[in-house]
């Protein structure tokens, strides 16, 4: 194809496809309870599945309160990703210490620590905090890198995702330019949260199964949510280099470069 991108951004971009496209962590939970996450899913009561679920969404909308609403639109060049790690390992902890009734308090907390770093990633790559797509942008990071179960075409692949949330993000960004996002009359915003909670529910009921396994004890709880903390922060990064690019060149042209490269990885892995 013809070159239009630099070789800065073709590299920049190549980064982000490599993060956004390999994003299973399944394989490293693995290694921290010694048994394969499937089996540890198995687990978990029958009724713990609704309640995860209901746990995520409520979750996210105390995460979004807590988190981007309270950053300032300044410039930052590096995000403060030992930090929220840091963050992370601690909330984790707690919750492998109470194991899964742990979940309803370590949850909210750690969600609103992983979306603090996500949103401090989104400013280093020159987003405004204060524009309310940039906002939903950072919640639309949860629904990176695990497949939907409520749908019957759900696909992990990055810019499916992205078209199966862009309406919901649309009439969720009208609502947010002049209402409080925990009003329950938020019918559009509820749809949105309802939407990204679905997939992000999928890596939750994972760290949930390791997390309540009685062995793994505070430390492998820490361990599991600094796993959990680098695959969100690998997947904002990867959206926001992406988010960047569209703004320089247009969304069209930098999805064609993306999916380029993306066959490219994939035929020289065969």
């Amino acid at each position: 194809m013809e070159t239009s991108l630099s070789d800065l951004h073709i590299q920049e971009l190549t980064k982000a496809v490599s993060l956004l496209e390999n994003p299973s962590i399944a394989a490293k939970i693995t290694n921290v309870i010694g048994m394969p996450i499937e089996k540890a899913i198995d687990f978990l009561p029958d009724n713990w599945q609704s309640s995860i679920g209901k746990i995520t969404q409520k979750s996210l909308i105390k995460a979004t309160e807590a988190a981007i609403w309270s950053l300032e639109d300044i410039k930052v060049d590096r995000p403060s990703n030992a930090w929220h790690k840091l963050g992370a390992a601690v909330s984790g902890g707690v919750g492998g210490f109470f194991g899964l009734p742990g979940l309803a308090v370590e949850l909210p907390l750690s969600t609103t620590i992983m979306l603090r770093s996500i949103a401090d990633i989104a400013r280093s790559e020159g987003e405004l905090l204060s524009d309310n797509e940039t906002k939903l942008a950072c919640m639309e990071v949860f629904a990176l890198g695990g497949e939907s179960t409520a749908d019957d075409d759900a696909e992990s692949g990055y810019f499916v995702v992205r078209a199966a949330l862009a309406n919901s993000i649309t009439e969720a960004s009208r609502f947010v330019a002049t209402k409080k996002i925990s009003e329950e009359s938020a019918p559009a915003l509820v749809r949105f949260i309802v939407n990204v909670a679905a997939r992000f529910n999928v890596l939750v009921t994972e760290k949930a199964a390791a997390q309540a396994i009685p062995a793994i004890g505070a430390v492998g709880g820490g361990i599991i949510n600094t796993l959990f903390m680098d695959h969100f922060q690998n997947m904002a990064q990867g959206h926001f280099i992406v988010r960047r690019l569209e703004r320089i060149y247009s969304p069209e042209e930098i999805k064609t470069w993306y999916n380029a490269i993306l066959e490219l990885n994939l035929e020289n892995a065969d």
